[in-house]
């Protein structure tokens, strides 16, 4: 069919037509439709497929996985310092956090005692100046029950010389002759009751 086709347009067979027909090579040794396809080029494409998987296999091997495997020996030789830092830190801080909480009791039991002894001071002080207070009442009422006393010792004696007088008078209004010992020995008996 290739053949006919040939002759019929001269000599020149259109790809189409060879690709029609099973070929997949030209008569110049060109390609046509897809070289990948065609068994007579599988060989050639097989060794170039080959030759290339090696140079790949040979770049990865000696430049890109040495470089990769570098970086990720470097990241974890990183996060394994970063952790080693980060448990010391961690350690350091609960450490801290102890010293902490002990300076907070020490400092709270050291506010304990001041306030227990400005306590103590303050009862103290209050106590003396209770005492100071207590001394002073007493002896301003001292002061006032002896200025009292000495106010009702006058009052007896005003109301015994107001009593004699008046019992003086009585007895003169009543026309006696009051005399001044019995008026006297009169309102003193009546005094002491």
């Amino acid at each position: 069919m290739a053949t006919e086709t040939a002759t019929a347009t001269g000599g020149h067979v259109s790809p189409l037509a060879l690709e029609e027909a099973g070929q997949c090579v030209d008569s110049a040794g060109g390609a046509i439709g897809l070289p990948q396809l065609c068994p007579e080029w599988m060989g050639n494409q097989i060794f170039w497929l080959l030759i290339t998987l090696i140079v790949i296999f040979f770049v990865l091997t000696r430049i890109a996985l040495p470089r990769i495997a570098a970086v990720l020996a470097e990241r974890q030789g990183t996060i394994t310092n970063d952790i080693a830092a980060a448990e010391d830190l961690k350690v350091k801080a609960s450490e801290a956090e102890k010293a902490y909480e002990k300076a907070l009791a020490d400092a709270r039991a050291a506010a304990n005692e001041i306030v227990a002894e400005t306590k103590a001071g303050i009862k103290a002080d209050l106590d003396d100046a209770m005492a100071k207070a207590d001394a002073e009442i007493a002896a301003k009422t001292a002061e006032g029950e002896k200025a009292i006393n000495e106010i009702r010792a006058n009052a007896l004696e005003s109301v015994k010389d107001v009593a004699k007088d008046t019992a003086r008078e009585i007895v003169a209004a009543m026309g006696g002759k009051a005399d001044t010992k019995t008026v006297n020995a009169a309102v003193t008996s009546q005094m002491k009751g």
